[in-house]
């Protein structure tokens, strides 16, 4: 099948991750199952794969979206690595399986999809960063969808100029690309425990709030935990992630859907920005998807399973089946 030919480590146009997605659900029908849950402007589906046990028990959430930015091409690529990943630990990995058991995993591998395809069309467009919906006076094209979220809206980090790549829109939520997370994410925003959103570049994983005169009430924990995930990817290839809100580390900025998920109360909210510094910026080679995809693979998963463990308590359920080993081991008759 094609779980053994499709190449992870190179880009893919939107038409071979679709069908990719769909091969996934068929490998995979009892945890995988596609859910389409959007139109772009130029009216093609935004579709997510949703990765979980199925239970009857009321599951908590995970998000992750790629591909929000067209020219960002790692981040489609690693949100299938990251799917690769899960679906081939889960059988053999009691932690992961647990994770998969208590929550589902909602992953866009491209959120942008018009965009997405735009910037494959020829060199020209290889760096479009925006939706491909038209401006106001109908002579520019595209909306930064992470400018268009209702989340101190036009406030910081946004031009007025609809050719700009950071134009945030006519208005919070105008986009169809924005408006189909924040109805999708607000309509069960209690069960998310956590929110990833994954760009490129810079190696960052920045925190709420882009603007600067606000700060997230968990902060500390925010810091802490970003601390962790930086120092899990260092582990894998020594590549140094810095972590912080965007204001201290890269810009400020308004409307981004990091900042939109934490003010619905969501309360880990990262924003990856993955390789590299700035040699090949948004035209990373290919021979470095894997590193990359590797490196954050390892903080992502720091992050969904401290979130994990702080809501199913790990530790404890952990304890138990020690002991419960032990006293089989140690031959004692428990019934």
């Amino acid at each position: 099948g094609l779980k053994n030919s499709y190449d992870y480590f190179q880009y893919h146009p939107m038409e071979e991750i679709s069908s990719w997605m769909a091969q996934m659900a068929k490998e995979y029908p009892d945890v995988v199952t596609i859910v389409d849950y959007g139109k772009s402007y130029e009216n093609r589906t935004i579709s997510l794969m949703r990765i979980g046990m199925k239970t009857d028990a009321k599951k908590k959430a995970i998000w992750m979206d790629c591909g929000i930015h067209a020219r960002e091409w790692i981040a489609p690529a690693f949100c299938q690595y990251f799917v690769r990943q899960i679906l081939q630990t889960y059988k053999t990995d009691a932690k992961m399986e647990a994770m998969m058991t208590n929550m589902d995993f909602y992953i866009t591998p491209v959120l942008n999809v018009d965009g997405y395809i735009f910037s494959w069309t020829n060199s020209s467009t290889r760096l479009w960063r925006k939706n491909r919906s038209p401006g106001p006076s109908g002579d520019c094209y595209g909306t930064d969808l992470n400018r268009n979220f209702d989340a101190n809206w036009g406030t910081v980090g946004v031009s007025s100029d609809c050719n700009s790549n950071i134009y945030p829109g006519r208005g919070p939520i105008s986009e169809p690309e924005a408006q189909a997370v924040t109805y999708f994410v607000g309509s069960r925003k209690e069960d998310f425990l956590c929110f990833l959103t994954i760009h490129s570049y810079g190696q960052l994983l920045l925190i709420p709030y882009g603007h600067p005169n606000f700060t997230a009430s968990n902060y500390d924990e925010l810091m802490k935990v970003g601390e962790g995930a930086a120092e899990a990817i260092w582990k894998v290839h020594g590549e140094k992630y810095r972590v912080g809100t965007s204001p201290a580390v890269l810009y400020a900025n308004s409307g981004s859907s990091r900042d939109w998920a934490r003010m619905q109360d969501i309360p880990l909210t990262f924003t990856f920005e993955l390789r590299d510094n700035g040699t090949y910026g948004f035209e990373l080679p290919k021979e470095e998807i894997q590193p990359t995809c590797e490196e954050a693979y390892s903080g992502a998963l720091h992050i969904i399973t401290y979130a994990h463990d702080k809501t199913f308590n790990g530790a404890t359920a952990t304890v138990a089946a020690a002991v419960w080993t032990m006293l089989l081991v140690l031959g004692v008759n428990l019934m």
